[in-house]
């Protein structure tokens, strides 16, 4: 990781914000992080590797604390992540053009605006138990891109949750960060099979997203309505999404 200074410092800065966002709404935060080095013009061959890296340790202590918050369900959480860890194992072993995965990456994070501004959402509605076969299916497909991409795949999960109506969005924002964790830890697994390895430098930064991301899915889970950060969110994430895509 070369940058400036000053560089450095704002970017140390900035990253325990986002853990701290995308904590409270349940998730690691990886698609986020990718948004941020490349808004920093990190190389590409880390970027992936250290977005997981941070997202085994915040999409953690999400979980924990909406766990603790009584917002986790087992049923709804098992058919995505029985197809999405082996999936998410394969998708690490690949690596892919640096231009064609800053494009996917871009459209990642326009999923995750939509996701935000609860596009798919709506004020009523009746709740069902998730469909076995459809559980299975995406899962499979989620998981292979997050392991590909370097992210845990909860900004696509928790929409698609809600979709479907399959679950509120605390029950979203539950099953998404034990999802974000266990397609983490395939997609790292993958790409150590494969020769990749991390930089130490990673280990700095996770202690540094991990003051974020405790304070974040404390507040959450329990204490605050998450419809302000959404949108502040949502704004940094279309900058870089538009970086991505068009510069």
């Amino acid at each position: 990781m070369i940058l400036g200074i000053d560089n450095i410092l704002f970017f140390l800065a900035l990253l325990p914000v986002v853990s701290f966002l995308y904590a409270s709404v349940g998730h690691g935060g990886a698609s986020g992080y990718l948004a941020l080095m490349a808004l920093f013009s990190f190389p590409p061959t880390i970027m992936k590797q250290t977005a997981l890296l941070l997202n085994l340790f915040v999409a953690a202590v999400a979980f924990y604390h909406y766990y603790r918050a009584g917002h986790f369900h087992l049923k709804l959480f098992l058919p995505f992540a029985l197809t999405s860890i082996p999936a998410s194992f394969i998708g690490g072993m690949f690596s892919l053009d640096p231009a064609v995965y800053k494009k996917i990456l871009g459209v990642l994070l326009l999923v995750t605006i939509f996701r935000i501004i609860k596009v798919w959402d709506s004020k009523e509605r009746t709740y069902q138990e998730v469909s076995i076969f459809k559980g299975l299916v995406i899962g499979m497909v989620i998981g292979f891109f997050s392991g590909l991409i370097g992210i845990g795949g909860g900004i696509i999960l928790t929409p698609v949750i809600l979709l479907f109506h399959w679950g509120n969005m605390k029950q979203a924002a539950a099953t998404s960060a034990l999802f974000i964790w266990v397609n983490s830890a395939s997609g790292i697994l993958g790409q150590f099979s494969s020769g990749i390895v991390i930089v130490p430098q990673s280990f700095i930064l996770v202690g540094i997203a991990l003051v974020g991301g405790l304070v974040g899915a404390y507040f959450g889970s329990s204490r605050i309505k998450n419809r302000t950060l959404e949108y502040f969110l949502a704004v940094v994430l279309f900058s870089a999404a538009l970086k991505l895509l068009f510069v």
